[in-house]
């Protein structure tokens, strides 16, 4: 079987992603979405992209893909971006909980908390006993013991609080996605959380996305160990959904299946038509996007690779093939467009995004003339420079020198590029 690499297309500031590829629902979470999905107001989106995290949080510190020595595990980082406050996100999540509450009960009693605060509380939710072993060696038993998956319906609290002086959150958290240990230095109460298995959810509307997200953030790879998910509510249910709990028997089997497979399994490498076509796919990934979206995306490869690594532990492979090197693909292509539906064509300069919006309406472009008059002549030549080589540099305008009379100076026109010019 051939994998299909999509590619990426780019869209304008509020262009809603397009329908997820089929490819995406693969294996029995797949099966589950199409069976819960005509039961409910939720986006199958956010109901496969959650049940992806629940089961790479189930299944612990076990399973990885290695790349150099980096270790790949399971645990994943997904924020659920709705239209509005009516995107039916809580409503997703309920289905995931019930549907993983049959699988694997214990998770999700013990595993899920909310209420992100500060670095410290996270450490300490995850924190080694006092006489555990710190080295890497570890049994599957252990493992299981420090999973944890922050279910955060108000991300924006988390947002403001990663911002806050001193608070250890964000450096925590990136930690965390990364599999290193995190650790307290604080005198009173050290702590050390040596192989936790961390994973979040988080909800908020692209408004607040927008709000509370800072310059920083982005630029800290913060923000881009998140994958990104549009979602909106399916449909209209005055009465509910009528899902009869037993349509969904063999999958719950299926699932616990693959979660005791993927308990046992260490590494697991690429095979057949997912080594071959993974060069190329790897090399597209890296390529990347300029401004806050290639910023946002930055991570597309780590993150594909661990999407592919939950598909096959789905179906209970040892290694990645074809058909889950497509599905991971299609879910971070979803992501990706998600990301350029929230953050557009931003670059993240307050004057070269200003910039842009006042020649983006102008085909003819923009004298320097009228860009000094646009801004009312109180900007510096050298901070306009800046702006305009920023703008051609992420491939989004074009200068036209033209000299009026021979022996005058050339007139510099600055114009905007069509989609389909722009590098």
């Amino acid at each position: 079987m051939s994998v299909q690499i999509l590619p990426f297309a780019r869209s304008s500031r509020g262009a809603w992603p397009p329908p997820l590829a089929a490819a995406a629902f693969h294996g029995p979470l797949g099966e589950a979405v199409a069976i819960i999905e005509p039961h409910t107001e939720a986006d199958p989106i956010a109901i496969l992209a959650q049940g992806l995290l629940a089961f790479g949080s189930a299944l612990g510190r076990s399973a990885h893909y290695q790349v150099e020595a980096t270790r790949h595990y399971t645990n994943e980082f997904a924020v659920l971006v709705g239209a509005s406050s009516r995107a039916r996100k809580g409503s997703s999540w309920d289905q995931v909980a019930d549907l993983f509450g049959r699988v694997d009960a214990s998770w999700t009693t013990q595993c899920i908390a909310s209420g992100l605060s500060s670095g410290e509380g996270l450490i300490w939710r995850v924190r080694d006993d006092e006489d555990e072993a710190k080295d890497d060696g570890v049994a599957v038993d252990e493992a299981t013991q420090k999973r944890l998956l922050t279910l955060e319906p108000e991300f924006a609290s988390v947002l403001k609080v990663s911002k806050r002086q001193e608070n250890t959150l964000s450096a925590n958290l990136r930690n965390a996605w990364d599999g290193k240990p995190l650790e307290t230095m604080t005198k009173n109460t050290p702590a050390r959380a040596s192989r936790a298995h961390i994973s979040i959810v988080g909800h908020i509307t692209r408004e607040e996305l927008l709000r509370n997200v800072d310059v920083t953030e982005v630029a800290n790879g913060f923000l881009n160990r998140f994958m990104l998910f549009a979602v909106r509510s399916s449909k209209t249910l005055p009465f509910g959904g009528d899902l009869d709990p037993r349509e969904l028997e063999r999958t719950v089997g299926h699932l616990r299946a693959a979660i005791a497979f993927g308990r046992r399994t260490g590494r697991v490498a690429f095979a057949g038509a997912a080594r071959n076509a993974w060069p190329s796919a790897y090399a597209g990934l890296r390529d990347g996007h300029h401004g806050l979206l290639g910023a946002a995306t930055a991570r597309a490869e780590a993150h594909v690779v661990r999407l592919a690594l939950l598909y096959a532990l789905l179906d209970s492979s040892s290694t990645i093939e074809g058909p889950h090197l497509d599905a991971a693909l299609a879910v971070w292509r979803y992501s990706e467009a998600s990301a350029a539906w929230i953050f557009g064509v931003s670059l993240g300069d307050p004057l070269a995004d200003e910039l842009w919006e006042a020649l983006r309406p102008r085909p003819a472009g923009m004298s320097r003339t009228e860009i000094r008059d646009w801004f009312s002549r109180n900007k510096r030549k050298s901070d306009i420079d800046r702006a305009l080589f920023r703008l051609r540099d992420a491939g989004l305008v074009a200068c036209d020198r033209v000299a009026r009379t021979a022996g005058a100076p050339e007139v510099e026109t600055w114009r905007p590029l069509a989609v389909g010019d722009r590098a």
